[in-house]
């Protein structure tokens, strides 16, 4: 494939952008090469600025669950187009999505509309420790919640794709009052709270974990984490920015049937346009401002163009069999890749869950912890990563980021990724 066009761009954006990328997860820092520049997306699939296409497994990291310029999406966003940009005031949108949400998912009571999946997380902290009266939080390898300055310690996606899980710039007085356990350690989690729980303001978690690939939650380890945060009174956050609406109607809370007190949302609720939330129970909810004392504000939170995309988006994944046809093709890809590798005697496990999968190149069965997370074989990821693209699938390039399938991925999608796979994988093979 000819990549002249994204070549030049990336030289150019290297000039005025920092590292040539506005966010480090798009740099192709540990695939090796330069980063793609893409033009326009359709379906399943994706369009560089060279004019090859990819089918995508990105998803514009996990929001199009309906693929690339859905109709009704499309449709609900022209129509808010002629009624004007946004306007620094409430507006009936806000109120119908704010009324979607609560209704799909139980536990949030209240919600409060932000624009990003960070400033999401960073509220919700904040509103645990003012309802709680306490400083310290509690969080867990590998899992990423934003770059908010008190959690960017041995965080996931990005940092560690760069190698930096700490950030500098973040004072050491910051992270004191953050404690960080290991993902799936349940024993861990008890004797942690056990000696300190009187202590904890919250923890914050990611339900299924997917910035360190895919790991899902062990049998027991969010029942755990309910039962020690109801034990000490401290605040349960499940971090849905990415698993909200991605593995199920009522996210990984209603997969695992695990009540959290506050849920952070993005992505899909924003219908591929800059989104966040936070929300859950009203007695905690009452505290954020102008109700309570925990101040929240934001002057794009709401914005009439996000609420629009994300009702027809939200609408659009509530019809019946939805999720069951998502996973399924979900299903179908992640056992074909199986296949393949095991044809080309390739280690090579995976884990998926309605629309998200994972990929590790491992020989064991079952990823369910950080430390395999990073024994996984980096450089026949590499290898594979480059040879999917180079036959045309666009995978996130970093061995610790999840992957998303869409509505639009149909069985030739399908397919056709598998006969790519088969390529991938013997090119690991030789």
């Amino acid at each position: 494939m000819n990549h002249d066009n994204s070549r030049n761009l990336f030289d150019l954006a290297r000039k005025y952008i920092p590292g040539g990328v506005n966010s480090p997860v798009r740099a192709f820092k540990s695939v090796g090469g330069d980063p793609l520049f893409f033009k326009a997306g359709e379906g399943a699939w994706l369009t560089d600025s060279d004019d090859n296409r990819y089918i995508d497994y990105v998803g514009a990291w996990g929001p199009l669950i309906l693929g690339h310029r859905n109709e009704k999406v499309i449709a609900a966003l022209t129509e808010q187009l002629e009624k004007g940009l946004g306007y620094g005031a409430s507006t009936e949108g806000e109120v119908e999505i704010a009324q979607k949400i609560c209704e799909l998912v139980p536990s949030i009571e209240q919600v409060r509309l932000v624009t990003s999946g960070t400033e999401a997380t960073m509220s919700a902290i904040r509103l645990a420790r003012g309802f709680t009266k306490r400083d310290k939080v509690v969080k867990f390898e590998g899992c990423y919640h934003g770059h908010v300055d008190g959690l960017l310690v041995k965080a996931g996606s990005g940092a560690l794709t760069l190698g930096e899980p700490d950030s500098l710039g973040v004072p050491k007085a910051y992270t004191k009052l953050t404690h960080v356990l290991s993902y799936n350690d349940i024993d861990g989690v008890k004797e942690f709270f056990a000696e300190h729980g009187d202590e904890i303001a919250c923890i914050i978690v990611e339900p299924v974990a997917g910035n360190m690939n895919f790991v899902a939650p062990v049998p027991g380890f969010l029942e755990t984490l309910r039962e020690v945060c109801s034990k000490h009174g401290a605040v349960l956050i499940f971090d849905e920015v990415m698993t909200g609406f991605r593995v199920g109607l009522g996210g990984a809370q209603g997969v695992y049937g695990v009540t959290p007190d506050l849920t952070t949302l993005g992505k899909v609720i924003g219908g591929g346009l800059p989104v966040g939330a936070f929300g859950g129970r009203k007695d905690i909810m009452q505290h954020i401002a102008p109700s309570g004392a925990v101040y929240q504000a934001g002057t794009l939170s709401g914005s009439p163009l996000a609420v629009a995309a994300g009702l027809a988006m939200l609408n659009s994944i509530s019809e019946p069999g939805f999720y069951d046809k998502l996973g399924s093709q979900a299903e179908k890809l992640v056992t074909g890749l199986k296949e393949r590798a095991a044809a080309a005697n390739v280690p090579f496990t995976t884990n998926q869950l309605g629309g998200m999968f994972g990929l590790f190149f491992s020989g064991e069965s079952q990823v369910s912890h950080f430390e395999q997370v990073m024994a996984c074989n980096a450089e026949h990821f590499r290898t594979f990563f480059h040879a999917m693209l180079d036959n045309g699938v666009y995978l996130a390039p970093s061995s610790f980021e999840a992957g998303f399938i869409s509505a639009a991925h149909g069985d030739t999608e399908i397919a056709t990724t598998l006969d790519a796979a088969e390529r991938a994988f013997a090119a690991i093979a030789t």
